[in-house]
This record gives C-alpha cells, sequence and structure tokens, in this order.
C-alpha cells in the first residue's frame, strides 16, 4: 500500500476550554512542508517552542494517567491523543499546530469530531510525494497484568479494542476498524470520552478533568449517563478507546500497516508500545521506502504499480502535483531484454513501449488520487494523436511530463510528451481508467 504525504490547505483555528487544565486554549491548524511530520508549537521560556510529535518527546509514564503528555525543555502540552488522532485518521503527515496554552481546546463534545471539522474547514492538500510508514512483518507483544497490546503483520492498517467495565451500560465490548478517513470520520471521530462518576472526582483531585462536564464527556454512574445524554453508538465507549490508542500511536511519527490489538490498555500502555516500536525501528530499520522521501524512488512505484521485470518502465518520479500533472523517468540500458530482437546490432526502443512506459508514469498520477490503490489496475481505453519523432537508443534517459486534461472518477484523459534532453521524442494522448484486478 502507499501513504501519499498531506497537509492542510490553509490555516483555520478554534478555541476552547481545555479537558483536564479547564484553560481556554486557542489552536491553529497550519500547513507544513514535506517531511515535516506533526508538530506543536507553544509559548516557551525563550520564545516559541517547537515540539515534533514524537513518542522520544512523550512524558515519563506516571504522567501519561487518562491523557497523554508531551514535554520538551520543562514545557508539557496535555491531551495531545485527539488532535493526533483526528489529523493521523484524516490522512494528515505534515501539520503545524500552534498553541496559545499547553492544551488543546476541547470545544463541543469531547470528540475527535470538532477536530475534523476543523481539518475540513482547513481543506487537505496532496503534497505529491510518498510518505514512510512502519510496516508490520512479524508479530509484537507487550501485556502489564491483564492488559495487553500486540501487533501482527497485515495489508492495511487496522485497529481493534477490547475492553471491560463493570457498568451495565458498558460491560465487555469490542471493536474493530480500519483506518480510512471515510471510516475514522464517520465511525470514530464521533466518540467521546468518557469516566465512570466514582472516579471524577479523584480526577478532579489530580489536577485531570477540570474541563470536563457532562456536556463534552460521557460520565456513567451504575447504569445511567449523567445528564441524560444518550450514546451515539452502542459501542460508543470501545470506539473512543480505538481513538485513543491511534492517537497514541501517531507518535511514532508516521502511518503503520499492521493490525495492532489492544485490550484493557490505557495511554501509558499505548505509548510504551509505541516506543518498542520506535526502538526496533531504530535497531532493524521497518520504515518503507527506506529513505527520507524527495521524489518517488523505485520502492515507492512498486508499492503502488502492478507492473514487475520485464514490464515495468519507469524508475523515477521527480514531480508530482496529484490530479494535474507528474514527471518521471526511464533509464534507458542495453540490458533491457527487448534490444535482443530489437534490432540485433541496432538497438531502438520499440515505439509501443514508450508509449507504455508513459502510460506507467501517467498511472502512478492516476493511482495516486485513489484512496486505496491496493488491487486496481489502471486499463488503456485509448490512445489518440500519438507521434515519434527520435529513436531512443541505450544510455538515453526518457523524461516523461504528463498533464491531467480530464478527470471524472476512475475515468481520465491525458496528454503525454517524452523527451531525451531537450529533445522531444515522442507525445500522445491517453485514456485510462482504474479497474479491479
Amino acid at each position: 500500500m502507499i501513504w501519499l504525504q498531506k497537509t492542510v490547505q490553509e490555516e483555520a483555528s478554534m478555541e476552547g476550554p481545555g479537558l483536564h487544565s479547564g484553560q481556554t486554549t486557542r489552536m491553529t491548524f497550519a500547513p507544513a512542508e514535506p517531511n515535516t511530520g506533526i508538530v506543536f508549537r507553544v509559548p516557551g521560556p525563550e520564545g516559541e517552542l517547537r515540539i515534533p510529535a514524537l513518542v522520544e518527546n512523550t512524558a515519563p509514564r506516571e504522567d501519561l494517567v487518562r491523557a497523554t503528555t508531551l514535554v520538551r525543555d520543562g514545557v508539557k502540552i496535555h491531551t495531545v491523543e485527539h488532535v493526533l488522532a483526528a489529523l493521523a485518521g484524516m490522512g494528515i503527515t505534515n501539520c503545524e499546530i500552534i498553541l496559545d496554552g499547553y492544551e488543546p481546546p476541547v470545544p463541543g463534545c469531547g470528540s475527535s469530531k470538532s477536530y475534523v471539522e476543523l481539518i475540513e474547514k482547513a481543506g487537505i492538500r496532496d503534497q505529491g510525494l510518498p510518505a514512510n510508514y512502519f510496516k508490520i512483518n512479524r508479530p509484537f507483544h507487550l501485556s502489564h497484568g491483564n492488559a495487553e497490546v500486540t501487533a501482527e503483520p497485515s495489508e492495511c492498517f487496522r485497529l481493534t479494542f477490547h475492553i471491560d467495565y463493570d457498568d451495565p451500560l458498558i460491560g465487555q465490548q469490542t471493536a474493530t476498524f480500519e483506518i480510512r478517513p471515510s471510516v475514522f470520520r464517520d465511525e470514530i471521530a464521533p466518540a467521546r470520552t468518557f469516566a465512570m462518576m466514582r472516579d471524577v472526582e479523584q480526577l478532579r483531585a489530580m489536577g485531570l478533568g477540570q474541563g470536563g462536564s457532562e456536556h463534552n464527556a460521557l460520565i456513567f454512574d451504575n447504569g445511567s449517563i449523567v445528564g441524560g445524554q444518550e450514546l451515539r453508538f452502542p459501542n460508543e465507549c470501545v470506539r473512543h478507546k480505538v481513538l485513543d490508542l491511534l492517537g497514541d500511536l501517531t507518535l511514532l511519527g508516521m502511518p503503520i500497516q499492521g493490525h495492532v490489538t489492544a485490550r484493557l490498555s490505557g495511554h501509558a500502555m499505548n505509548v510504551e508500545f509505541t516506543r518498542l516500536l520506535a526502538k526496533t525501528e531504530r535497531k532493524l530499520p521497518r520504515v518503507y521506502p527506506p529513505r527520507k522521501p524527495e521524489y518517488w524512488d523505485i520502492s515507492s512505484i512498486i508499492e503502488i504499480m502492478p507492473h514487475r521485470y520485464p514490464f515495468l518502465l519507469v524508475d523515477r518520479i521527480v514531480e508530482l502535483v496529484p490530479g494535474e500533472r507528474v514527471v518521471g523517468l526511464k533509464n534507458v540500458t542495453i540490458n533491457e531484454p527487448f534490444f535482443q530482437g530489437h534490432f540485433p546490432g541496432h538497438p531502438i526502443m520499440p515505439a509501443v513501449l514508450i508509449i507504455e512506459a508513459m502510460a506507467q508514469v501517467g498511472g502512478v498520477l492516476l493511482l495516486s488520487s485513489v484512496e486505496d490503490s491496493k488491487g486496481k489496475l489502471v486499463y488503456f481505453s485509448g490512445i489518440d494523436e500519438a507521434r515519434f519523432r527520435q529513436p531512443v537508443t541505450p544510455g538515453d534517459q526518457i523524461r516523461f511530463e504528463l498533464k491531467m486534461l480530464k478527470l471524472r472518477g476512475t475515468l481520465c484523459k491525458m496528454q503525454g510528451v517524452a523527451w531525451v534532453g531537450d529533445t522531444k521524442i515522442a507525445e500522445a494522448h491517453l485514456m485510462s481508467t482504474v479497474v479491479e484486478s
């Protein structure tokens, strides 16, 4: 699978009280450059302080009670998990989060719903580069008493959570979700934070929950909900635990390909598990593509394109503006299998393969606009106005430039031009469609 780097289109702000501090804070989502990650910007002792949302910057375990806290240079940001879940759930990989205080606001209902709405208000912009992701290729396990978190290989990013409470309105609940923007927005983000009434006073004695109330949290009291609120989902509580887990896993700093299952865990254990993954990645990298993305290398291309030797005819994507244009490279060498017969003693790249390579570059553009490209193929439906102006021989590097002329759902028309240096060697209009394999 492939993740594209994404950021917000423009700045968008909100304000409200913090869930635990109760202090009113203004928060702004701002665009960030590729490879930035998610970074909080808060007032520091010597001006603005930048705190990357990484597990290395989490507070000690004893400070991860009922919330996840980041700390740097003595400055703490509390309750970051709901914001991080919203960004990750909506596919945002790069974002500057500007706070004038030290806890994100929780206007409204105490879920991630308001953060999703803020992201949609700001807009989402594809940045044309693949994102690094962490691939689970062997089982991981962490347990403390009855609580445990595990991970196992999967073709997608999936979260499962099991809870067990003695309140009759909660009881035992289990939920499993494949994490995609549409699923997160509709099935996970609206799930509200919750607490037992018997724990509320204890939380406030610890200095927590000062901004919480029956209006922005579900408070259970022996089979009823304080304030008479109704559940949004029969298993709303376990859905919120999935939300919390997603936020804590976001501290890995990249998306995950794998199935993570948690049972009875809280923030401290979620963060400890994220730290386990991070340490494993440092010792034995499982990051794909294995580099800091500055272009689409062959590893990224293979993740999205189904073609393989001897029919993968694109080596690098150097520019991609989603839905608009793409530029890709094909290095032509004497080792190409088609030169054995085309022609012996006079090697020339077949014109039909130049068009095929052009179409494959366009296929990256088309498939990158599909939410889930796994198991999908690009079929040609038409080629018009093809012209071949110069031969291509071993040692040439072909640069393909394609512009999207029309895109309706999975159908598209592109204009392609092929260059070797400053010489135009071919051009064509290509029509294609995305189909299930």
